[in-house]
């Protein structure tokens, strides 16, 4: 079944890149603010709304996005929040029901990569959490996924595994409505947790995704998008 809901979690501060001069979510990367790599992707998969959260400090970055993105962004968040859990939250309360695609603003990737993880995630039956997963090891503290021969996520968390979290997720709609436990401090700490307790969890990989969060990481993104805008040429011709 098609997913019509997709958020954008863009709440973090963004200190490592604040050298720029510019919010996280407006970094440019092929011409285009991080934020519009993210809708962007969102609006091709075919997500008919699409809620985004800020941190306080960010109102222009909203005021960009209602402007650039009127027709699928059906609500902006501005809030300061206390961890990546909280801003998840807050989004997961903000959307509609059903199936919910989220993105972090600085999982950067290729659309085509992007959409190719959709169609494979939609696939897969509507209880089970999809995460999207890379073997490209490219953070500074990769939260690394076991997964097996059939494609379950046996375990997230730990020292190794086979891939890292790139970023992604389509939560199911059962496990939006769980209620984890309240002392948990970040959305990875979720991640595994809902794959403990025996919600079913897939995995879906994505051969190259950038985390963009220091300027070593802006640069392979930059990389990353000229790459793929030389296979597109090449294809073409």
């Amino acid at each position: 079944m098609t997913i019509a809901a997709g958020a954008v979690i863009a709440a973090g501060q963004g200190t490592r890149l604040s050298g720029l001069g510019v919010p996280k979510p407006l970094v440019s990367v092929a011409g285009e603010p991080l934020i519009a790599h993210a809708l962007g992707n969102l609006a091709a998969a075919g997500i008919e709304s699409a809620v985004v959260i800020f941190n306080g400090e960010e109102e222009g970055c909203a005021s960009y996005v209602r402007e650039r993105f009127p027709g699928l962004v059906s609500r902006v968040i501005v809030k300061t929040t206390a961890s990546s859990l909280e801003s998840f939250r807050e989004v997961l309360a903000a959307a509609p029901p059903g199936r919910l695609l989220v993105s972090t603003v600085d999982a950067y990737m290729t659309q085509p990569d992007f959409l190719a993880f959709v169609r494979s995630a939609e696939r897969l039956p509507e209880d089970v959490t999809v995460v999207a997963v890379t073997p490209l090891v490219a953070d500074e503290k990769p939260l690394w996924v076991t997964t097996g021969k059939d494609g379950r996520v046996a375990r997230i968390g730990g020292d190794s595994g086979d891939s890292v979290t790139a970023g992604v997720y389509l939560l199911s709609e059962r496990a939006r409505a769980l209620s984890p436990p309240e002392n948990l401090p970040r959305l990875r700490d979720f991640l595994a947790w809902l794959c403990a307790s025996g919600e079913p969890v897939a995995a879906v990989s994505i051969a190259k995704v950038v985390d963009v969060d220091r300027p070593e990481d802006l640069e392979m993104a930059r990389a990353l998008a000229g790459m793929a805008l030389a296979a597109a040429g090449k294809g073409a011709a």
